[in-house]
């Protein structure tokens, strides 16, 4: 009779030595990195890596990141094979309106205010330029539908009967939007939709031609470093309209309308899980605030001197403390900023 408490206890012991065990060795687990969607825009990848830094030195997190197009990241993060996107376009394409509505991903924060996007020219076409003897090409335009005047002044090298418009490149939500709006302006016919391979090739093409005071018709955004080093003109699109921004988000609806492009809200997008397991970076996502202007010169800065996105990210971080220390706890502010 006596040995049924020995028993036990030892049993006990035993159990409680076995679960010891097993929390050491989980213990001794790598921690699974945080997977940050690689994003190919300059501001996208320069705030990937601002929040890498912070969430590497700043909580001691192993991060990665993962390559895809835009849609790609965000059918990603939906799944949770994605965790952050640095830089959330949020509401423009239907693979996030659906995720989110569902409740497995998040937009945290407003990350850059007066962000922007549109079809933009070089002021030189319609104002002229007298330091580079440009006279001007296009004086009258104003407005998308004034290109319907201008096709030969962006004349398509390929299809000289047709102008070019220099859209996104394919994969990304934008390039949807854009093609459904040469339809939605009666353009499809007068302009040819050009697609560079990649983000570089289309800045490549539109920085040559503005070096060399040639006309170029193109869909860009704000931030980016091209806001920080040229004068441009962004065309007048009718006001915006959600009916109408539905059909243009639709790459199968035979009739788009036109509209301006939904009103940009910039955030940080991130999986549910993430968002139930890291209630720390979550809170610092969304106090993430970026000052447009100062963004637009470090991109520009980034993209001139080719420096990576990390170290261009480090050297933000050692001349603006002020800015990304007001998104974190003292303590790790600190331990951030010592860590530069």
């Amino acid at each position: 009779m006596k040995k049924g408490p020995t028993l036990l206890l030892g049993a006990l012991l035993a159990l409680g030595l076995g679960l010891a065990s097993a929390d050491s060795a989980a213990a001794a687990q790598p921690q699974a990195p945080i997977h940050f969607g690689a994003i190919g825009w300059e501001s996208g990848a320069f705030t990937t890596e601002l929040l890498r830094v912070i969430a590497e030195r700043g909580y001691g997190h192993a991060t990665d990141t993962l390559p895809g197009s835009t849609v790609s990241m965000e059918v990603a993060l939906a799944r949770n094979d994605l965790q952050v996107i640095a830089e959330e376009w949020a509401g423009r394409s239907p693979a996030w309106v659906k995720a989110e509505q569902a409740g497995q991903v998040f937009a945290l924060g407003d990350t850059v205010k007066h962000a922007e996007e549109g079809w933009w020219v070089p002021a030189y076409v319609v104002e002229g330029d007298t330091a580079r003897n440009i006279k001007p090409l296009a004086p009258q335009l104003r407005s998308v539908e004034d290109l319907k005047q201008y096709p030969q002044v962006f004349r398509d090298p390929e299809a000289p009967g047709k102008g070019r418009f220099l859209n996104s490149p394919s994969g990304w939500t934008s390039e949807t939007v854009n093609s459904q709006k040469l339809k939605a302006y009666g353009l499809n016919d007068l302009y040819s939709n050009f697609r560079s391979g990649s983000g570089a090739a289309m800045d490549a093409e539109i920085g040559s031609a503005i070096r060399r005071g040639q006309p170029v018709l193109f869909y860009y955004w704000n931030p980016t470093p091209l806001m920080g080093r040229y004068k441009l003109i962004r065309l007048q699109e009718p006001p915006f309209d959600a009916q109408a921004w539905a059909t243009l988000t639709d790459a199968a609806n035979p009739a788009p309308k036109g509209s301006s492009s939904l009103p940009a809200k910039l955030s940080i997008g991130v999986s549910k899980a993430f968002r139930d397991n890291y209630p720390d970076l979550v809170k610092v996502f969304e106090q993430v605030d970026l000052p447009i202007d100062l963004l637009n010169r470090t991109l520009a800065s980034m993209s001139e001197k080719r420096t990576p996105p990390r170290e261009a990210a480090l050297a933000f971080m050692r001349d603006n403390p002020a800015v990304w220390k007001a998104w974190l706890p003292a303590d790790i502010a600190a331990k951030v900023e010592a860590s530069l």
